[in-house]
């Protein structure tokens, strides 16, 4: 089969070799890629939301199937656009990413199916924002009601804060049009999880759980980014934990979306809290997370190309899959100073074995590789201890090298507190 990832980042390069380890896979594109995933994907200069030129490009290459990997695309209809051609896709159609491009919707929906999630209010105007903020528990948190690449989110620990973070989204509008509505939500308390499942709209299948690090620096702190570092499975999510999340939240999503004619087919991420009154939804992503997807993927059993396509045609119940009883660590390699301003160009240089180093930020200059954003790579090993892969994660980092690189040192430390 020809088929063509949509994106360019980390995660795109993690699904990328996991797919070309099927046997139904003879050629992939990737577009737009990045100079690593070069090595894997022929990468073609469309980038992800040039929704025309990318349905331009399948039909003219007859695609047997294409893999929409980020937001954007998915919320903007992509995959309506190649099915109505006749492409079948991996990733929800218009209607059902909606759960992910409006957190207004996916709180409503909550609400509506009782599904658990923190106490919220909703704003589009500004004058009755500042007066909630006046009177709400603090902490609180606000959010962007769109796509906002993951960095949408304010806690606020002082009224003053709540106040500037409105105004921030609200009046500067630092995250565009997504910020003409937000979501301002109580503050919960308790370990994070996060969960990816499949589904075909009728059956959800977890992957295994996974635990991200999203601040920029050591000890949590610094700026939020789209994330340092992940480890899997989580230590703090246990069976118990599991089996409460299928009945409360997992299958409810599903047929709630179901019900409200949106039925959700492909990947629909969970972003869980563990709190003392149980588990609880921070977020949906209608999509693989990065650079949870990093951990995953190297632990699957199974066919990747082959569990896709089962979530496009219903019938997700047939195919057998599991998840390796083992651990892995991913840390991330970044420019210093993201996710704020940082300088570009530098050379990448890799070890000669670097099968699980993803990239997600670099291009081809002159032959070589050279830095081209804010988080430029992953390292990811698995072992069958967490200590083993958190370990040799680090060992393997040490052979990589750019300037200006930077990357946390406690990757893993929280979850193997947890477990001692």
């Amino acid at each position: 089969m020809n088929i063509a990832v949509i994106g360019g980042g980390g995660r795109e390069h993690a699904i990328i070799r996991s797919l070309k380890r099927s046997n139904d896979v003879s050629h992939i594109y990737a577009l737009p890629g990045n100079g690593g995933i070069a090595e894997d994907a022929e990468c073609v200069a469309i980038g992800a939301k040039d929704l025309d030129a990318i349905v331009d490009f399948a039909v003219e290459k007859k695609l047997d199937y294409v893999v929409v990997a980020p937001d954007d695309p998915l919320v903007l209809g992509l995959v309506d656009m190649l099915e109505e051609k006749g492409i079948p896709c991996f990733g929800p159609n218009k209607a059902a990413a909606i759960i992910e491009g409006s957190k207004a919707f996916s709180k409503k929906l909550m609400k509506k199916y009782e599904i658990p999630t923190a106490e919220y209010e909703i704003f589009s105007d500004m004058k009755a924002a500042l007066e909630y903020i006046e009177t709400c528990p603090i902490p609180t948190v606000i959010k962007a009601d769109g796509l906002a690449l993951g960095k949408g989110v304010i806690i606020a620990e002082t009224r003053e804060e709540a106040r500037d973070g409105l105004r921030t989204i609200m009046e500067d509008h630092k995250f565009g049009a997504s910020g003409d509505t937000v979501v301002i939500e109580e503050f919960l308390e308790g370990p994070e999880v996060s969960v990816l499942s499949f589904t075909d709209g009728k059956v959800v299948r977890p992957m295994v759980s996974s635990m991200d690090h999203k601040r920029a620096l050591d000890g949590d702190k610094g700026l939020n980014t789209g994330g340092m570092g992940t480890v899997a499975p989580n230590p703090y999510y246990t069976e118990e934990i599991s089996e409460q999340c299928m009945e409360q939240i997992f299958r409810p999503t599903i047929e709630a979306m179901a019900a409200e004619g949106r039925a959700f087919k492909g990947c629909l991420y969970f972003g869980l809290m563990l709190t003392k009154d149980g588990p609880k939804v921070i977020e949906y992503n209608s999509r693989f997370g990065d650079p949870e997807t990093q951990v995953v993927l190297p632990l699957l059993e199974g066919d990747l190309l082959e569990i896709m396509r089962a979530t496009t045609d219903g019938t997700l119940a047939d195919v057998k899959f599991s998840f390796r009883d083992e651990a892995a660590c991913c840390v991330v390699a970044a420019s210093d100073g993201y996710p704020a301003s940082y300088e570009k160009g530098f050379e990448i240089k890799l070890p000669e074995e670097h099968e699980h180093i993803y990239i997600a930020g670099s291009k081809l200059k002159d032959g070589k590789q050279v830095t081209s954003g804010g988080r430029v790579l992953g390292v990811v090993e698995t072992a069958p201890t967490l200590d083993e892969a958190v370990d040799k994660a680090y060992a393997k980092l040490g052979e990589v090298h750019f300037d200006n690189m930077y990357f946390r040192r406690d990757i893993g430390a929280k979850a193997l507190a947890a477990r001692r």
